[in-house]
């Protein structure tokens, strides 16, 4: 056997060991339900069928299942976002490596922008605005606030202009806190560099929005108890990025002294004295430690409030964050979630005569796909 020939048979048979060796891997090792590094469910093995089989959905199930549990899969993403890096690549899975380690998710051009609106119309129509006063604020992201951090050939489309005509058309009074993060974003980091919401110190701005427009005195941070609960959070935007090689971000959690709470999860029945549930802080999913994840509906009861008034909170998960800034303000907060909460925020508002404020919060990026909005009234 000459030289070549060995060279060709000992690769032949490294190849071929290698890939028995990767398929009794894959036929032994055990088939997770849930990646925590992607933040998602994995992929189920197909059921066989015929119809399925005829359709081609057999065929493509099986090629995600194949996908998904594919031996050493986290290695494998790793190294390939490595090398993409690398070569100098910028862009991966729709979000950028951004200046000071952000990754910053593309802003897609919205679509719904007009039914959304007419929604949000809908439901104003149904609010007594003599007795309750409503506001909408929609919050810009990362890629509005941060855009001078992406690269130069990076897509701008402008969140806000999509946001007041959303204002326009739905004919609610609104907040806008875009001047506020703009003015604190070269101080102040207000956003996860790998998640896509804002941190505590942007929803702060936020509620210092807020508080400009409805009057009220804005509690101080110096006047709050703050508490860094983790170093290592890892969010959404990593997990589409999968380059191991970042810093995790710090989550920092207020509460104020003065304020006596009463949390009610109405839909698991779970009473509590805090909004965070650092449980979560061993987890993957670090930011569900705000308001306990998700929730049909929160009764948020404080004694010591400065007022007897009652908020209704329709929301996404920016506001979860936001929550703990205006405990000081409400006797009670009605927390929604219309994603799950099926009967409607206006009917529950009737219904309950003291309700004197709603806020309808949400943020850009995820408000067009937002399935929650169509169940707002």
């Amino acid at each position: 056997m000459t030289h070549n020939n060995k060279i060709r048979t000992l690769t032949a048979g490294l190849l071929t060991g290698g890939i028995f060796a990767l398929s009794v891997t894959f036929l032994l090792s055990p088939k997770q339900e849930f990646s925590d590094n992607e933040n998602r469910y994995l992929a189920k093995a197909p059921t066989f069928g015929w119809e399925a089989i005829k359709s081609g959905q057999y065929m493509e199930d099986l090629s995600s299942w194949l996908s998904d549990h594919f031996p050493f899969r986290d290695f494998f993403m790793g190294l390939k976002a490595d090398t993409e890096i690398a070569l100098g690549k910028r862009e991966i899975n729709n979000v950028y490596i951004a200046d000071d380690d952000f990754l910053i998710e593309v802003y897609e051009a919205p679509v719904n922008t007009e039914r959304i609106a007419d929604t949000f119309h809908k439901f104003y129509e149904k609010i007594d605005t003599e007795r309750i006063d409503t506001r909408l604020m929609l919050i810009p992201t990362a890629s509005f606030i941060y855009a001078d951090k992406l690269p130069s050939y990076a897509p701008t489309r402008n969140q806000m202009d999509t946001a007041e005509a959303i204002y326009d058309k739905a004919g609610i009074p609104s907040i806008d806190c875009t001047s506020f993060l703009l003015n604190a974003s070269d101080t102040e980091q207000l956003y996860y560099r790998t998640d896509h919401h804002w941190t505590t110190t942007g929803a702060y701005q936020g509620y210092l929005a807020y508080c400009e427009a409805k009057g009220l005195t804005p509690v101080s941070l110096d006047n709050m108890e703050a508490e860094t609960v983790t170093n290592e959070f890892y969010g959404t935007i990593y997990s589409k990025v999968n380059d191991y090689s970042l810093m995790g971000d710090s989550i920092t959690i207020y509460a104020n002294p003065e304020d006596s709470l009463t949390v009610n999860y109405t839909d698991t029945k779970e009473v509590t004295d805090s909004l965070y549930n650092l449980n979560y802080v061993d987890k993957k999913d670090k930011y569900s430690l705000f308001l306990n994840n998700l929730h049909t509906l929160i009764e948020i009861t404080n004694e010591t409030a400065e007022s007897d008034r009652e908020l209704v909170l329709i929301k996404d998960s920016y506001a979860n964050s936001l929550v703990p800034f205006l405990t000081h303000h409400y006797k009670k907060i009605y927390v929604f979630d219309t994603r799950y909460y099926k009967e409607g925020p206006s009917s529950f508002i009737k219904e309950h005569p003291g309700v004197t404020d709603v806020l309808l919060l949400y943020n850009m990026n995820t408000l067009d796909t937002d399935s929650g909005i169509r169940g707002i009234y």
